[in-house]
């Protein structure tokens, strides 16, 4: 007889259950709420980090760096003949920061800043801190310059530069970044240009407490499209994504996406209307409306890039208030447009670690 009762119990717990599941209805503003939450609570974390000063390095004062990834002829560079292959065991190696003025000096390669320590497979340099975070004073270092304690670390596991002509590239750098002992984040770069298969590019950033940053871009023909991303480990908290393609002389948004946590806000051609979707499921009674200040149609930009660049989002619930975007995630809107900057430049990446790998090579010859 008690087995039986127990038995009861349990069938009447698991109906209630289901029935709770099948009732439970995801609710868009409760939803989208906390996923504001989660994005403000990321970024107000990832801007006060070494790792965003890091991304947010950009040329100070004069310069003479070399941009070696992105279109530059390092073959024509003051008669220096550089190999169009260049990779990482050419250059593996830990260096460090030991200016020998008596040796030779290049206007654009400081081949007699770093010398050679020790052995690694990877290419490991240690340097002041100061000449990361301000380049300038890599770029212009002199002889009666003072010379700063070596605090700071880069350590890249993978590295390689291959060129085939004007437009053909194949790069990448995987590498880690660390400042007196404590890391800062690591970077994983791939960029690929090819007259046929078009360009790709995809560049991620991830910092100590687990958060991550990510843009893609692909352009193939008439087509392009382009993703940012902020993830907590494998979870999504924001994400937004577009597809333009070209018509006659001008560029067209195929299709627009924006997700928020569980929130996925989608527009493209072919249906009337903006979906909202919750968890997967299609919001009936939710509406949203795109303010674009490039409501003319007219995509041929890079602002395509940005999170929200040119545009706000009004979304109505289901209980009828509304709400702007813009205002719900404000304390960190300005931090993720610069995100989106840095990340598609790369600048410490491709002005001053390629840099330093190039002057490294060159003074090996």
């Amino acid at each position: 007889m008690k087995n039986k009762i127990i038995v009861i119990m349990l069938l009447i717990g698991l109906t209630a259950w289901q029935c709770t599941k099948i009732d439970r209805k995801p609710d868009l503003k409760q939803s989208l709420m906390s996923g504001v939450d989660n994005i403000n609570t990321a970024i107000s974390k990832i801007s006060t980090s070494k790792g965003y000063e890091l991304l947010s390095v950009s040329a100070a004062g004069n310069e003479t760096g070399v941009d070696v990834s992105s279109g530059t002829d390092t073959k024509s560079v003051e008669g220096f003949d550089l190999t169009d292959s260049i990779t990482l065991d050419m250059v593996a190696g830990v260096y460090d920061f030991q200016p020998d003025f008596t040796r030779f000096w290049h206007h654009y390669f400081p081949v007699s800043l770093f010398k050679k320590t020790g052995e690694s497979d990877h290419l490991i340099v240690n340097m002041p801190h100061r000449m990361m975070f301000r380049p300038r004073y890599l770029f212009n270092f002199g002889i009666n310059d003072t010379i700063p304690p070596n605090n700071f670390t880069i350590d890249a596991s993978a590295w390689h530069l291959f060129r085939e002509g004007w437009y053909s590239l194949d790069y990448n750098l995987v590498a880690s970044f660390s400042y007196e002992d404590a890391d800062i984040g690591v970077c994983d770069i791939n960029s690929l240009m090819d007259p046929v298969e078009g360009k790709s590019f995809t560049s991620e950033f991830v910092f100590p407490e687990g958060f991550g940053i990510t843009v893609e871009q692909n352009a193939v023909d008439s087509a392009r499209s382009s993703s940012f991303a902020l993830m907590d480990g494998n979870d999504i908290l924001l994400k937004e994504s577009s597809v333009i393609s070209k018509t006659g002389f001008r560029m067209f948004e195929r299709q627009y996406i924006l997700t928020i946590g569980e929130v996925e806000i989608k527009r493209t051609t072919g249906i009337d209307s903006i979906q909202v979707f919750v968890d997967g499921v299609l919001q009936q009674k939710a509406a949203v409306k795109i303010i674009d200040d490039d409501d003319d149609g007219d995509k041929s930009g890079d602002h395509n890039n940005s999170i929200c660049y040119s545009r706000d989002l009004l979304i109505t619930f289901d209980d009828g208030t509304t709400a702007n975007l813009s205002d719900l995630i404000s304390p960190a809107l300005g931090t993720l447009k610069t995100l989106v900057s840095s990340l598609g430049d790369m600048y410490f990446a491709r002005r001053i670690v390629d840099y330093i790998a190039l002057s490294i090579q060159v003074s090996s010859h």
